[in-house]
């Protein structure tokens, strides 16, 4: 009698055309005595004429034992069973038992090889198969409970969108999948390598099903087809039509990458052009900064760009949303200081790049850093300027100071001049420069610098320091509080009177993303008084414009602000997706559905921001209602300010939490907040940070915020996805483990 047996390798290789097997299902072998060919459960054809391939030999090669068990046609009980190993030549050893129990079988018996495993598990590997009945009816028990939530939420899911129904349901049954504990029920499936219980949020029911069918055809070697494959392929499909309807579709790379646009993209010409090239598939305007001047702007850029270079990119516009922040400083002097760098010592190492173009004459070009940008009034002096001259002036001390020229480069509207300036020194405006013409030493051309900008104000804070907060402009402050902090404490304003009405003495309160924190000392209708502590070992900066959270206090939001809703027709009638910040609860996606449908924004991309407890805590409650509606739909992880109203050492979790909620219920995800923040800032990332982002890469969308490398960040990062959709792998040399059979 003559049999075949089905290398490791073999099996995973055909069963993967049939189904998701793992390298732990089965390996089949079969006498192969009929005519017919023999479909066995894991994919694998088998017939009289035509054997699998013995084991290849290997030095070295880790030895596998089979069990192997006959049945006559077709029964499920073995009638006997034989042992076989391969051994040091790879050639297919079977005891005297096996052999004479196997010679007298008839022509119609069938061998099958259970399993493959260590030598050393063969009592496990019994005790396995023995309980697969028990695994059964607990997988049967799954399925039927999800079945249950689906028809329990029956009413619910009946007010979802035709378009989002099938992904509603499938988030009941994640959801009903997470209310057990199958932690037991996951390992047990894990052991004999037919399910993942983690892998199957996309498709639940699908996914059980599979199971379900392969532990039967398991129990009674089936060879019936597995039609649910079919059924997790078309969810599959489902989530990347999300995607598509979304954002769009990707080409090379697994994800989108968005980047957040200021100022610098209508004060620069080549900025749009060249974050396109780079890598960009979405643009991120923030309403909380800026006017509908330039935001407009911005988008006709964005879509002119777009369009020449045949790369699509879609608008997403964030509402401001009932966001606390600190508000307008008096404005500083206009003076920039020149700063180059220096060592431990005091001694020059580099010259800081100082920009010198012509008034009027915008940004530099995208590929040039500086680290001052001056603009000058003075056109013959620029005509005349060329490399190697020195432009010299005295700064706002008195100071003689000079600039000396090193590159030379075409702008939009004539030329510009990088310089290097080995002093420090303050320039403000109508400091004059000039330079002495060659052949005439006295004679010089002169300009004047213009258009300096206010330098930053903001309040330096220490730990101890007590903050006063008032709703009033610095312009009319009353000083209440001078009696009890002093008249020179540090002072910020808000003018949200959410902050003033909700806090109560003793509640923590951070600034800035958590960069600062305080406790609340005492409160009144139009001050806060606020003792720091956490901050910077020589202070932390405290500007305008900066995030305030009170993760604690008990704060009654509007779903949508009125500015909100004024800014919701410019966003409908411009941009593709609308980011909605601080959604709570329920009640703000039907205020938002009310404004959408008001306006007829069928086709306006919906994201939610998730950034506060409410927020998370209620997510698959604010999916489900906003799958009413048939717009696109996504989901944003804010992680600034979630991280400050959860606790920094819940981001892990939270943001692994909002990832498997969305892939169960097929809704596109942006992964944002600090993406490469310090390659986008120094041109330098942390180790954390490339690793943040092979993590994010499980998202839809990763979002970059503006900084002065962002065309550095955009490319790395478009190469990090590039190479994971590529599936690249380190080049590691395989394990080989000692021979066992002697």
């Amino acid at each position: 009698m003559m049999f075949g047996v089905a290398s490791l390798s073999s099996v995973t290789n055909h069963a993967s055309n049939y189904g998701p097997y793992t390298a732990e299902a089965l390996v089949l072998a079969s006498s192969n005595l009929h005519e017919k060919p023999l479909h066995l459960s894991c994919g694998l054809l088998v017939s009289k004429d035509k054997f699998i391939q013995p084991l290849r030999r290997r030095k070295r090669a880790l030895p596998l034992s089979y069990i192997v068990s006959a049945t006559r046609n077709g029964n499920d009980e073995p009638e006997s069973s034989v042992g076989a190993y391969a051994a040091d030549d790879q050639s297919l050893i079977i005891s005297e038992s096996s052999r004479k129990s196997t010679e007298e079988n008839d022509s119609e018996k069938e061998i099958i090889a259970s399993s493959v495993y260590l030598d050393d598990n063969h009592l496990q590997h019994a005790q396995i198969l023995g309980n697969q009945g028990n695994l059964l009816d607990k997988l049967k028990a799954v399925h039927m409970h999800a079945l249950a939530m689906e028809q329990w939420n029956a009413s619910r899911l009946k007010l979802c969108h035709r378009r989002h129904a099938v992904s509603a349901a499938n988030l009941i049954h994640y959801l009903a999948l997470k209310s057990l504990d199958v932690d037991q029920l996951k390992d047990e499936l894990s052991s004999v390598g037919l399910l993942n219980l983690e892998t199957i949020n996309p498709y639940v029911i699908a996914g059980l099903s599979t199971g379900i069918q392969l532990l039967e055809n398991l129990k009674s070697k089936s060879s019936e087809n597995f039609n649910n494959q079919l059924t997790a392929s078309m969810m599959r499909k489902r989530v990347n039509s999300n995607r598509d309807f979304l954002i769009g579709p990707v080409e090379d790379k697994r994800s989108h990458i968005m980047v957040t646009l200021g100022e610098e993209a209508i004060t620069n010409e080549t900025f749009i052009t060249d974050i396109l090239k780079a890598g960009t598939t979405a643009v991120r305007i923030n309403c909380a900064h800026g006017d509908p001047s330039v935001w407009s702007e911005t988008i006709r850029r964005v879509k002119i760009n777009s369009q020449m270079l045949e790369k699509p990119c879609r608008i997403l516009m964030d509402l401001a949303g009932p966001k606390l922040r600190t508000g307008r400083m008096k404005s500083g002097p206009c003076v920039m200081k020149i700063s180059p760098k220096k060592n431990a010592s005091g001694n020059v190492i580099n010259a800081a790049q100082v920009w010198v173009a012509q008034k009027g004459a915008g940004s530099p070009p995208a590929h040039v850093s500086p680290d001052v940008v001056m603009y000058v009034d003075g056109q013959q002096l620029l005509e005349k300027l060329q490399v190697g001259d020195t432009l010299r002036f005295r700064d706002a001390r008195g100071k003689q100071r000079s600039l000396k020229i090193s590159k030379k480069f075409p702008v939009f509207s004539g030329v510009g001049f990088m310089a290097g300036c080995t002093n420090t020194a303050y320039v403000e405006n109508g400091t004059k420069l000039y330079i002495k013409l060659k052949g005439n030493k006295k004679r010089s051309l002169f300009g004047s610098v213009v258009d300096v900008p206010p330098t930053e104000t903001f309040v330096r804070l220490r730990v101890g320091d007590l903050l006063v907060i008032t709703r009033d402009d610095f312009e009319q402050l009353p000083q209440l509080t001078s009696s009890v902090v002093g008249s020179g404490s540090p002072r910020v304003t808000c003018s949200s009177g959410y902050l003033f009405d909700s806090v109560k003495p003793g509640e923590p309160i951070a600034f800035d993303d958590g960069k600062i924190w305080g406790v609340i000392k005492g409160t009144s209708i139009s001050e806060i008084v606020v003792s720091i502590t956490r901050a910077g070992p020589r202070g932390t900066k405290l500007g305008p414009e900066k995030s305030i959270n009170i993760p604690e206090s008990k704060i009654q939001y509007e779903g949508l602000t009125c500015k909100d809703i004024v800014d919701l027709d410019f966003v409908g009638a411009h941009a593709d997706i609308v980011g909605v910040s601080f959604v709570r609860d329920v009640d703000d996606i039907i205020l938002l559905g009310k404004e959408v449908k008001k306006r007829k924004l069928d086709g306006l991309g919906i994201v939610l921001k998730i950034e506060t407890k409410d927020g998370l805590k209620n997510l698959p409650l604010l999916l489900l209602e906003a799958m009413k509606l048939s717009n696109p739909l996504g989901v944003m992880i804010a992680r600034g300010d979630l991280a400050v109203e959860c606790g920094w050492e819940m981001m892990g979790d939270i943001q692994e939490e909002i990832l498997s909620i969305c892939s169960a219920a097929h809704v596109p995800v942006i992964w944002a907040t600090q993406v490469l923040e310090s390659l986008v800032k120094t041109g330098v990332p942390t180790r954390a940070e490339i690793t943040d982002v092979a993590c994010g890469a499980r998202a839809t969308c990763i979002m970059l915020n503006k900084g002065k490398h962002i065309l550095e960040a955009i490319a790395t990062l478009d190469t990090i996805l590039k190479g994971s959709c590529a599936k690249v792998k380190p080049d590691v040399r395989p394990l080989v483990l000692p021979n066992l059979v002697s």
